[in-house]
């Protein structure tokens, strides 16, 4: 059984196809779990897939010991990126259908701390965050299901979402590009005093990132690590934050440890893969 100090992290797996590549493993289950096994920290990853497109999830989840469940979806999302000059433009391809309370009760979240990963707004309504606030879980929440709207084609960001899903959410996680997409430019503490929840953290890759605390703000610099892509660094951030906090680490400190661990990763990186091109946005 998993300890209430540790993180249960809900999310769509999706198909990523990367430039001309064949099609890879993506969604924020695949980088939380790769986080959770590198940092050695304990957890539970509850990713959703086609049953049909298992072929491309299996090999991870049945490396994954009991670190990862799959649940079946209609359909697996996915997603085309192309890299150029150092930049991601980001295509949907294909459109997950939204959690239900059904899936959550599936899930048998055991944890205190949830990390709710979507990929587009509507993965997760409403109804789903207030099930999992309910059983008596403090929900994270990717802002990425806030901003993105689900249409295919290109991506497209907007601040029209669903004010109720912030009632359930205790820490909101957000790029300076979703944040700006929510605030209509410069997102600065009025804008995240307006959200009202409890804990906003904005990430700006390199440039560290911003913490809102209940009228507030520290701003937690970053080591910048060069020559290296860092696709998923925003999952392993989150873990290393929300694990801390699960532990009951003050939220300056986990963000100040995450931004380290972080930072860490891409130096192992860099070594073990060799120099990339930088990448940013994530």
């Amino acid at each position: 059984m998993a300890s209430l100090s540790q993180v249960t992290v809900l999310g769509n797996f999706s198909i990523d196809r990367v430039d001309d590549r064949p099609p890879s493993a993506g969604g924020c289950p695949v980088f939380a779990l790769m986080a959770l096994k590198s940092l050695r920290r304990d957890g539970r990853v509850i990713a959703r897939m086609a049953p049909q497109d298992g072929w491309l999830f299996d090999a991870l989840l049945s490396d994954a010991d009991e670190l990862a469940v799959g649940l079946a979806a209609e359909t697996t999302s996915a997603f085309g990126l192309r890299y150029t000059d150092g930049r991601r433009v980001l295509t949907v391809d294909a459109i997950s259908d939204p959690w239900t309370v059904a899936d959550i009760e599936a899930a048998e979240i055991k944890t205190n701390w949830v990390h709710v990963a979507p990929l587009l707004r509507g993965d997760f309504p409403s109804p789903v965050l207030e099930a999992i606030a309910a059983a008596g879980h403090l929900i994270s929440y990717d802002g990425q299901g806030l901003v993105r709207a689900p249409r295919r084609g290109s991506l497209q960001l907007d601040g029209k979402f669903d004010r109720a899903l912030l009632r359930w959410i205790t820490v909101l996680k957000l790029n300076g590009e979703e944040a700006a997409a929510l605030g209509g430019g410069e997102f600065d503490q009025a804008q995240a005093e307006r959200l009202e929840v409890s804990e906003i953290l904005v990430t700006f890759g390199a440039e560290g990132c911003d913490l809102y605390l209940e009228g507030r703000k520290a701003h937690i610099p970053a080591r910048p690590i060069t020559g290296v892509h860092t696709t998923g660094t925003g999952d392993a951030f989150m873990v290393a934050y929300l694990s801390d906090r699960a532990e009951g680490v003050l939220p300056v400190a986990a963000a100040e440890n995450a931004s380290s661990v972080v930072a860490d990763l891409l130096e192992k990186r860099r070594m073990t893969e060799g120099a990339e091109q930088s990448i940013t946005g994530f």
